[in-house]
């Protein structure tokens, strides 16, 4: 149906692409889908205790930066994005300012398939929380020809919004290599929230391109003694961890019903 098929995905910080959308990135990319990837933040605070003396935000900012740009080369990123945010402090932007950000970039890219983080920011981050809320306000503002911003684009209507979705076992899966994640947020913890079996609509298969995941998640050098387990992992391991993809589809202008999508591009090729 359309000559072509564009993917946006929405997130907020350098390596959130590859360690959670990394397989959908190569997989679309090899299909000849443009994928264009916006981040919120440099990862300025994502200092994870090597020997090194922390190099403090805007160094480390930089380095993060060049990480990225090496991660998404690996993954065939056709663009990427930043909205020039700090790290950790995404939830105090101003909304209507980061709102209209991610409009611009949505009505130059003209993605027919957007993807962001569930509601609950996968384990309660709060920058997670925030990038998705701003996501979901974006796709509706861009269609919105009273919505207007300069430079100006014409209004772009996105035709499907998914949240990433992690299930019980994909969950159970990251952890043993990951550790738990926990976050203590305004004095309450906050965890892992598992999406239920029944409610994911979409899983996608990415095993074919765990090895090209494996290779993007090692460009993020500043964060591999956070995930250093990794490297002690098999390859069976491996492809547990990159080879399958879960998506709860929050609308749809293309397709409906309860049967399982196993194409984020359903209705759309």
């Amino acid at each position: 149906m359309y000559e072509q098929l564009r993917l946006m995905c929405i997130l907020a910080h350098p390596d959130d692409e590859s360690l959670g959308l990394g397989g959908i990135l190569a997989r679309y990319a090899a299909e000849g889908v443009q994928t264009h990837l916006i981040t919120a933040t440099r990862g300025e605070r994502g200092w994870n205790g090597q020997q090194e003396a922390y190099p403090g935000p805007a160094a480390l900012g930089q380095i993060r930066e060049t990480e990225l740009a090496a991660a998404a080369s690996v993954l065939g990123i056709e663009e990427v994005k930043f909205l020039d945010y700090m790290d950790g402090d995404l939830d105090q932007a101003e909304p209507q300012e980061a709102i209209a950000k991610i409009v611009t970039q949505l009505r130059r890219s003209r993605p027919q398939v957007v993807i962001t983080f569930d509601p609950y920011g996968s384990y309660g981050h709060p920058d997670h929380i925030a990038i998705s809320q701003f996501a979901l306000a974006a796709v509706t503002a861009s269609a919105d020809s009273n919505y207007r911003l300069s430079p100006e684009w014409p209004p772009h209507r996105t035709s499907k919004f998914y949240y990433m979705a992690s299930t019980k076992h994909g969950l159970a899966g990251y952890e043993e290599s990951f550790g738990d994640l926990v976050m203590e947020i305004d004095g309450a913890e906050r965890s892992s929230t598992a999406w239920p079996d029944w409610a994911i609509t979409t899983r996608i298969d990415t095993v074919d391109y765990w090895q090209q995941v494996w290779q993007a998640v090692s460009c993020h050098q500043s964060q591999i003694p956070a995930y250093g387990v990794l490297n002690k992992l098999s390859p069976e391991q491996h492809e547990a961890l990159w080879g399958r993809a879960h998506f709860y589809r929050a609308f749809s202008l293309v397709n409906g019903g309860r049967r399982l999508e196993t194409d984020l591009f359903e209705g759309l090729r």
